[in-house]
């Protein structure tokens, strides 16, 4: 599959603009194992990527540097494969185009778009920062931290494979906004270690019995997966065991190769994370981003 062209791999880096090391994954490859299927998607929602290392030069030599905001929809057929995308924008690095920052930045970001809606098949919003956005938001003020929620240091830690028998329904119902910083999983190629912080929004009937949803979420520990893969798996697991009114799942992974990629599943358009999907808007960043 194309999914390990470049992963694990030495690749050389190109010197020139080269849209050819872009390589999409197609999304039902893992859908299929969750009984995820693209005509009836228990969710809507969009994968956001902060790429730390996009830099181009003019026509004069100048270099031009900053942050690439990416957005597309989790519902289109695939998504772009990370170590492609970072070999992609460090293309552009000795590439030259405008004679001024502002017509060079243009070119620049209307290739990107090309090139990305043209491998995804999907309308892709981006948008460039080259300074500290004062006004940068944070979606998750509310959030009540897991690892804190129950006596973590008292439990037994058994399970580091994804094992969903660990979620259990409490007596509660009503809503639960939650979060963890413990989140842990693999690349599905390289098995390198990918981190993270997972924040859960469930309303229903039945809500998770909160030690049970933080052995759960460790049990993610050595899953090998891509980040958006186990944002789903997170999101179809409580779909699947509560039967929820409402559901949202967000994972903010940390960046490796100069880019973090944040999925976000959610049952109602209204649940999205305002900032993190907005592409023309900085979240405050956590700890480890």
């Amino acid at each position: 599959m194309n999914e390990d062209k470049f992963l694990g791999k030495q690749v050389a880096y190109p010197q020139q603009y080269a849209p050819d090391m872009l390589v999409a994954v197609p999304r039902h490859f893992n859908r299929t194992q969750y009984q995820l299927h693209e005509n009836s998607l228990p969710f809507i929602g969009f994968d956001t990527w902060h790429a730390y290392e996009l830099s181009f030069l003019t026509n004069k030599g100048l270099p031009v540097t900053g942050l690439l905001k990416v957005v597309y929809p989790a519902t289109n057929k695939s998504i772009v494969e990370s170590k492609s995308f970072k070999l992609y924008l460090n293309s552009f690095n000795m590439h030259r185009f405008g004679d001024t920052a502002k017509e060079g930045l243009n070119e620049v970001l209307f290739t990107i778009k090309k090139d990305l809606s043209q491998l995804l098949e999907t309308d892709v919003k981006l948008h460039f920062f080259n300074h500290e956005d004062a006004s940068a938001g944070y979606d998750f003020k509310d959030f009540q931290l897991l690892e804190d929620s129950v006596p973590a240091d008292d439990m037994e830690f058994t399970h580091f494979n994804e094992h969903p028998a660990l979620l259990q329904a409490s007596d509660q119902s009503g809503e639960l906004k939650i979060a963890t910083h413990l989140l842990r999983s693999n690349c599905k190629i390289t098995n390198q270690p990918d981190w993270g912080s997972a924040y859960i929004y469930i309303k229903g009937q039945h809500l998770p019995q909160l030690s049970n949803l933080l052995q759960y979420m460790v049990s993610i520990r050595n899953e090998n997966h891509f980040h958006e893969e186990i944002c789903e798996m997170i999101y179809k697991r409580l779909w699947d065991q509560f039967s929820p009114d409402e559901l949202a799942v967000t994972c903010i992974y940390t960046r490796r190769g100069g880019i973090d990629i944040c999925p976000v599943r959610v049952s109602h358009e209204r649940l999205l994370p305002t900032h993190l999907v907005n592409a023309s808007a900085l979240s405050d960043k956590l700890l480890r981003q």
